[in-house]
């Protein structure tokens, strides 16, 4: 009989993500700027949730939908659309789904976002969590109670960390990676925490903390150490067309999950998460922008630089026979117009 368990487990914080693109530069004060484009979808933890589960992961998220338009409207990309297990999330009556407007320019974004603290902590909407294979988590200063249970249920947990706003970067929360499998912040965090200079001395010291230690860099790529395998990485990004960098990160760390699961050598694993990573950052928004195996096999079929062909190889051994069918991408309007008066 097969692992019936969950592959992935997640819970967070869920927004409606409203983007808009070509803005052509950074708006200022007073100014009116016209969008060349606008994409809206499920955001925040709903992006590890779509990255997952379209690579058909056995999904399961805890979450707090508001009974609003944009919470029923999440719900039904999530469960209908995406086939996420969403049993452990709840609807909160009388609280509003947080909506984020992302500004995306260049290589980066910048969010503006309306919401409150949910009704529900995630130690409530997780309570003894169910064994899983994986578990996705973003840990901060305030250990969660959930993620000690996970990993006493012998869940592997896959770690990641956020943008610390006192900029103390306490090294006191590295302490919580005695629970990790795997850590997986970009090079500024990890730096940060470890009190190191480069992103090769970080991962270094992340290395004696945690069993698999990455480290992204952008449009650098990503370093890694498995310290069960003994193997090390270092892999470039791809050069890709940058529309909207929204939940690349979340895309990255699904993708390294997905890989893991299938138990691919580390070089393996890395690159395909720079690979899907890379992919989503040309589509709108960061749930429906995951490229899923269909995402993947398309671009194998395009590949004719030889270098890329040499360095991806391993899929035309990875892919599925049957990739699915083409993916929903977040519904973008056509390009505006310029006002006439």
């Amino acid at each position: 009989m097969g692992d019936e368990r969950p592959d992935v487990l997640l819970t967070g914080l869920l927004f409606y993500d409203l983007v808009l693109t070509g803005l052509g530069k950074a708006p200022t004060p007073g100014e009116e700027i016209w969008t060349a484009g606008m994409g809206a979808g499920p955001g925040g933890i709903a992006n590890l949730a779509v990255a997952a589960a379209r690579y058909g992961l056995n999904t399961t998220l805890a979450t707090v939908f508001g009974d609003d338009y944009y919470g029923a409207y999440c719900r039904d990309v999530l469960a209908d659309q995406e086939h996420v297990d969403l049993s452990l999330s709840r609807t909160a009556a009388g609280w509003h789904t947080p909506v984020t407007v992302a500004l995306a320019h260049g290589h980066d974004r910048a969010l503006v976002t309306h919401g409150q603290e949910p009704p529900y902590s995630q130690d409530a909407l997780m309570g003894d969590p169910p064994a899983a294979r994986t578990a996705l988590v973003h840990i901060e200063a305030e250990p969660r109670a959930w993620i000690a249970k996970a990993a006493a249920n012998g869940t592997h947990i896959y770690a990641d960390v956020g943008w610390d706003p006192t900029q103390q970067w306490s090294s006191d929360l590295l302490d919580q990676l005695a629970l990790c499998h795997a850590f997986l912040p970009n090079d500024t965090e990890a730096m940060a925490y470890t009190r190191t200079g480069t992103a090769a001395a970080a991962l270094g010291k992340l290395s004696e903390l945690v069993p698999v230690a990455v480290v992204t860099r952008g449009r650098d790529g990503a370093v890694a150490v498995d310290q069960t395998t003994g193997e090390y990485a270092d892999v470039p990004a791809l050069d890709v067309d940058v529309l909207d960098a929204t939940g690349a990160g979340d895309v990255f760390g699904a993708s390294f999950v997905a890989a893991s699961l299938g138990g691919w050598p580390l070089e393996e694993r890395l690159r395909f998460a720079v690979l899907a990573a890379g992919l989503s950052v040309r589509h709108h928004g960061g749930a429906l922008a995951a490229p899923g195996w269909y995402g993947i096999h398309e671009w194998w079929q395009t590949v004719e630089d030889p270098e890329l062909r040499r360095a991806y190889g391993f899929l035309a051994d990875r892919l599925p026979t049957d990739p699915g069918p083409p993916l929903p991408h977040a519904p973008v309007t056509p390009p505006v117009p310029t006002r006439q008066y």
